[in-house]
């Protein structure tokens, strides 16, 4: 009997990974990630952001729209 393979999600993105998931340059989400816009976490040396944290700044952005419009 064997058993079935499990696949590992993705659990971190990269600033330079999320820049590009949002059709951002790296700076402009460098900026929103050091200003706590995007959250992020440091791991030793490098800066990982959960793909609920981006869900989270795309929902704030868009709520923040529909309240303008």
């Amino acid at each position: 009997m064997s058993t079935p393979m499990t696949a590992i999600e993705r659990k971190w993105f990269t600033t330079a990974e999320v820049a590009d998931m949002l059709g951002f340059g790296l700076s402009k989400t460098k900026m929103l990630v050091l200003s706590g816009q995007i959250r992020s976490v440091v791991i030793g040396r490098n800066r990982r952001i959960l793909p609920a944290w981006v869900d989270d700044y795309v929902a704030r952005v868009v709520a923040a729209e529909e309240v303008a419009a």
